[in-house]
């Protein structure tokens, strides 16, 4: 697929999409880049250790989040995605749910809208990106666990996403899907979802995996978000083993040399690009 002036071979490939929070209250790095040049050495640093998106968020969505308005969310990410558009080569996802805050950073130059409420938060959302002509992640989210069939009923919560989508004309190209790790499930449906993620490949769209330094890490090994690097590796790889085309990470570095060494296993032979030593 195409994102900005990106070919993405999602078929045969899993892309680090790193994490730029412009928030400082976000769970794992809250604060530590809302000023302008601190976001440019850390988008710089992003790249330089194989980031291929570099997805900007301007509110949290913690659990427990404080909302903000339209007018300090768009204020706050402006800056930053025309900032990363002069100075970088390098496609920009924006993560918002509100048609208004994606429409200022479209016009700054976002070529990816990465909506955690998968379009039915804001009904202008999808004719919004349909008009723009960008891609879009649609993850699967709900306001309460409450469920009969949980995988069943998230692949038909993230149909219904993919229909609203392309009734607004946005085409099936322009589609990436996201499990929605942390939103509107409990630790043990969000285990089973990471066991299950190939459910999401019947869909027929690429994954986004977004699990880095999540809660269910932090559950599972009674870990603070700083030190659960090693179980997002662990959630990197499953998504490589289940066919994922993105991970959208905290730590660009570490998570690209696991994709790489799960694919050369897989692959029985040395990633493209890499050097032997």
């Amino acid at each position: 697929m195409q994102i900005g002036n990106r070919k993405f071979d999602t078929e045969h490939d899993c892309y680090v999409m790193g994490i730029l929070n412009i928030t400082p209250d976000s769970f794992s790095d809250g604060g530590k880049w809302n000023d302008l040049e601190r976001a440019k050495q850390h988008t710089a640093d992003m790249i330089s250790q194989g980031a291929a998106i570099i997805d900007v968020g301007g509110e949290s969505t913690r659990p427990g989040h404080q909302p903000i308005t339209v007018q300090e969310e768009i204020e706050r990410i402006v800056p930053i995605i025309t900032m990363i558009k002069q100075c970088f080569n390098i496609p920009v996802s924006i993560d918002t749910y509100k048609s208004a805050v994606a429409k200022a950073a479209l016009e700054a130059g976002a070529d990816l809208v990465n909506d955690i409420w998968g379009l039915r938060y804001d009904p202008n959302m999808a004719p919004l990106i349909a008009k723009y002509q960008v891609s879009c992640c649609l993850m699967h989210n709900r306001n309460k666990p409450d469920y009969h069939n949980f995988l069943s009923e998230v692949c038909e919560d993230l149909k219904t996403s993919v229909s609203i989508a392309k009734a607004a004309g946005i085409s099936d190209a322009q589609i990436i899907l996201d499990p929605g790790v942390g939103f509107g499930k409990t630790y043990i449906q969000n285990l089973t979802i990471l066991h299950h993620l190939e459910k999401l490949n019947e869909l027929g769209y690429p994954v986004l995996l977004a699990a880095s330094r999540k809660s269910v890490i932090g559950l599972s090994l009674d870990l603070p978000a700083e030190e659960r690097l090693e179980g997002t590796l662990a959630t990197t790889v499953l998504g490589v083993l289940h066919g994922a085309a993105f991970v959208r990470v905290h730590d660009v570095a570490p998570n690209l040399r696991a994709i790489r060494m799960t694919q050369a296993i897989l692959q029985e032979e040395k990633p493209h690009g890499l050097t032997a030593f």
